[in-house]
This record gives structure tokens, C-alpha cells and sequence, in this order.
């Protein structure tokens, strides 16, 4: 049985510190920030430095986002108990697992097996059922699941993927980096009909997102 309040001093003041003060008031974002336990999904060297405010690497090049940006593009898409979701690389789990609180379903797609695998066995371990993890390209969604009311994306794209936008609901919301690979912008957008207005939030810095409608594999 997994003690549950096991860092539990450490994630409230994540949340106070790190979430509340920089302006996240989102009281559902917030409580289940409070309780996913973030060090269940970091390499076990490096669970001492689970709640600090920075990114942390999971291995093959890929990372745990930043308390901070995991908050911040979550309270974005304003989920409702409802919502279906779909993320665009699952690394370790832990997106996936906050989204799981907030929404009814949640695809998320990690293109590394390794990574699919661990991330699969770590949310159905931890009790996250309505999490479920797919192995392949993410830039191409996942079309036979379609359409989603919010798609996350957790890397950062040259352009915003097309197949993505076409897996919306109507009324769907998608957050994305879009950008180079050292400048990135967070964008917000909405479907609405055949249009989809975007609205800039934030600077940030997220890995390439890799694939056909992203960023080609390096050599």
C-alpha cells in the first residue's frame, strides 16, 4: 500500500509557493497538483528533488515538466468532469495523472516503448484507470478516438499539427508550444467551426516534439 501522504509537506509547498503565488487560482488544478504524487514518477535518484521548481530529466533525453507549466497549461483548457482528453507525449506519466483528477478520459501517446511501457504500468499501479497510454506518433493523434474536447501538448512543435486540430470537438481547446528549439510560445486554441483563433500565454522551453508533423528524429 503506497503511503499517501508521503511528501505531502513537500507538494503543499509546491502548491502554495510555486502554483498560488505565481497566479494559478484554478481550485481544481490546484488540488490535484496537491495530490498526485510527483516523486512516484522520477527517477528514483532524484525523488529528493521532486517539488522543486524546475524541470527534471526521466531519461532518453526526455523530462518532467516544471510544476509551474504542468499547472499553468492544464488551468488553460478549463476541463470539465466530462471532457475527453488526448496528450501528446506521455513521458513518465505525471501529465497524464493530473489530467486524470480533472476530466473523464485521457489518451496520451509516447512515442519511446520504453517510455509507453513504464508510464502505462506506473498510472495503473499508482490507480489512475481513466489514464490510458498508446505507443506511436503523436503528431498524428489519435484519429479513431477522435473528436477531443482539450488535446495537450507536451513538446514543442515547429508548427501547429494539423491532424491535431481536426481531432477537436467543436468547442475543443488545445495547448501547445510552438516555436524554435530554444524560443517557444505557448498558444491556446479553440475550435470554432472552420476557425481556429489562437491566443499566445506564455514563453516557455520544451523538448522537440518528434514526428511527422513535428520535428524530424534526430540522427
Amino acid at each position: 500500500m503506497l503511503e499517501k501522504n508521503e511528501y505531502g509537506a513537500e507538494r503543499e509547498e509546491m502548491v502554495e509557493k510555486q502554483l498560488r503565488r505565481r497566479g494559478i487560482r484554478d481550485a481544481g488544478v490546484l488540488a490535484a497538483m496537491t495530490e498526485v504524487p510527483r516523486h512516484e514518477f522520477v527517477p528514483e535518484e532524484l525523488r529528493s528533488r521532486a517539488y522543486e521548481d524546475l524541470p527534471l530529466p526521466i531519461g532518453g533525453g526526455q523530462t518532467i515538466s516544471q510544476p509551474y507549466i504542468v499547472a499553468a497549461m492544464t488551468a488553460a483548457l478549463h476541463l470539465q468532469p466530462t471532457d475527453r482528453v488526448l496528450e501528446i507525449g506521455a513521458g513518465c506519466g505525471y501529465q497524464a495523472a493530473v489530467l486524470t483528477r480533472l476530466a473523464k478520459e485521457v489518451f496520451t501517446i509516447e512515442r519511446r516503448p520504453e517510455l509507453a511501457s513504464s508510464a502505462s504500468a506506473k498510472l495503473a499501479r499508482l490507480g489512475y484507470p481513466n489514464a490510458h497510454v498508446h505507443c506511436g506518433d503523436g503528431t498524428l493523434g489519435l484519429p479513431e478516438l477522435a473528436p477531443f474536447d482539450a488535446i495537450l501538448v507536451a513538446a514543442a512543435a515547429p508548427a501547429i499539427p494539423k491532424p491535431l486540430l481536426a481531432q477537436l470537438a467543436e468547442g475543443g481547446r488545445m495547448i501547445l508550444p510552438v516555436g524554435d528549439a530554444e524560443h517557444q510560445e505557448l498558444q491556446l486554441i479553440e475550435k470554432r467551426g472552420d476557425a481556429f483563433p489562437a491566443r499566445m500565454l506564455e514563453g516557455c522551453r520544451f523538448v522537440p516534439l518528434v514526428g511527422y508533423h513535428g520535428w524530424q528524429e534526430p540522427s
